[in-house]
């Protein structure tokens, strides 16, 4: 076989590699080739498209699962291209994305003993509809999971077919990852939008008038925030307060508030700040409860898409915290603390400690302290900064800071803001990270600057997906001495 770019193969998946990626070995007039296959799982066969073309390996996209694994399960949902995984087994699910994560650790971070390191896997506690928040989209481009034809003139509303941007699979039985009540009833809300005679939107040309729904969960209160996302072409035909008072009816006190976004921006976003945004019923927020604290949270805010899982998740972070550290009078440094959740939580365990906040985004920042206003807890400062910029600002810190936490986003630390964490010398740092690859990285300076990698627990967040969430403590080497820049 020879291999190209966009060449659509049949290849058996044979290995597991980090991030999802099925492994399959295909022989090609050059010799041997690894072909990874994002979102594949051993046993199945599957039809690919060759993305990348390298001389000992390919990396290729999933288009169609053709025959499953021998351990998948038949489960009552629709497939979607969002959990790939659903029906492997979810302890199977656990032992790849573990062994994954931790080889990571042992070719990235040079970590050999990693397996003496690991503390534990902590799975979500909920293994379905455990996500808080979902997007659907419209078009008038559906693909048809029955027959797997493409239909041109529909009005679709679901999730995008695997591989492309401009057709969705209507949603047709629940997902298994979101309320189950809800996606039961979006066959009837598909209905009663579609008998308005308004078109679905259509990705390629832009054009048409139903474009999202978004919906946001709060557990706590078992209610449901809606986002109706149309573009103003034909609005003066939309009844919209005919379809708030129809959501009642059909939601009755599980709605908490309907929203209507008016998008005519052509990027196909559902943001309310590409467009505008007026409140039809109910409230603009849900409050959701994260370790005994409340968290005020509208349709933009950030905030874990698995709060179950969010608990442990810091839960374990904040054992890390405190293991053998009384804090004293140490300064805790909270950095990319986006709303403040950990911070507060750690202050609520230690009313004595000193914490600091810090996450370039403002938005966050108000809301973290609206957040701590709600929940009675001073014992906290947030600032809206670059975290480089602020830890340069504020040199007075250097030798007063106990512990760092870090919470970054998947692209990881840039290494000029790593090296100025380093520099203000902390007893110890707790890392979280949703995504290992980055943090092995990380890792990798850390230790060579005198960190020395205590412990590692993974956090599966997500079921069904590749995603893993990472928590490492870091305890400075009391003998290193940190070399002086030129």
């Amino acid at each position: 076989m020879s291999l190209h770019r966009n060449q659509i193969i049949e290849v058996e998946i044979t290995g597991f590699a980090f991030g999802g990626n099925g492994i399959s070995r295909i022989q090609t007039e050059q010799g041997d080739l690894v072909a990874f296959v994002e979102n594949t799982f051993p046993g199945q066969k599957v039809l690919a498209r060759v993305d990348k073309k390298r001389k000992k390996h390919a990396e290729c996209k999933l288009l169609q699962v053709i025959e499953r694994s021998p351990e998948e399960l038949d489960l009552p949902y629709q497939e979607i291209s969002g959990a790939p995984y659903i029906f492997v087994p979810i302890a199977l699910q656990h032992q790849y994305k573990k062994s994954s994560t931790l080889d990571l650790f042992r070719k990235i971070a040079r970590v050999q003993n990693i397996e003496e390191i690991f503390d534990e896997y902590i799975g979500s506690p909920l293994d379905f509809n455990y996500r808080n928040k979902m997007e659907y989209s419209f078009s008038s481009i559906e693909h048809d999971v029955e027959t797997g034809e493409e239909k041109d003139d529909a009005f679709a509303l679901g999730f995008k077919r695997r591989g492309t941007w401009w057709k969705v699979e209507s949603l047709n039985k629940e997902s298994g990852l979101f309320d189950q009540e809800f996606e039961t009833k979006l066959i009837q809300i598909r209905q009663f939008l579609q008998a308005t005679n308004l078109p679905a939107w259509h990705p390629p040309k832009k054009t048409g008038f139903f474009r999202h729904i978004v919906v946001r969960k709060s557990f706590h209160q078992d209610q449901l925030l809606i986002n109706l996302v149309t573009s103003s072409e034909g609005i003066e035909n939309f009844d919209v307060q005919a379809f708030s008072l129809y959501l009642q009816e059909l939601l009755g006190k599980r709605l908490a508030g309907f929203q209507h976004t008016i998008n005519d921006n052509v990027a196909d976003r559902a943001k309310i700040e590409n467009g505008t945004n007026s409140l039809l019923y109910g409230e603009a927020k849900v409050i959701e409860k994260l370790s005994d604290l409340f968290f005020e949270i509208s349709m933009e805010s950030f905030f874990q898409t698995n709060p179950k899982s969010a608990e442990l998740l810091y839960s374990k972070a904040l054992d890390y915290v405190f293991e053998n550290n009384p804090l004293d009078d140490k300064v805790v440094m909270d950095l990319f603390c986006g709303t403040g959740t950990i911070g507060q939580i750690l202050s609520r365990r230690s009313e004595n400690a000193q914490i600091i906040g810090v996450d370039i985004v403002e938005e966050a920042i108000l809301d973290a302290q609206k957040n701590a206003e709600r929940n009675n807890i001073e014992g906290i400062q947030f600032f809206a900064a670059d975290v480089g910029k602020f830890l340069s600002q504020y040199p007075q810190y250097k030798g007063k800071i106990g512990t760092i936490v870090l919470d970054p986003p998947r692209a990881g630390i840039a290494p000029k803001t790593l090296r100025k964490v380093i520099d203000l010398n902390a007893e110890r740092i707790v890392y979280i990270s949703c995504n290992p690859s980055t943090q092995a990285r990380d890792t990798e300076t850390l230790q060579s600057m005198g960190y020395i990698l205590d412990k590692v627990s993974l956090v599966d967040q997500f079921p069904h997906t590749s995603h893993i969430e990472s928590v490492a403590k870091f305890v400075k080497d009391p003998n290193f001495v940190l070399p002086i820049e030129d």
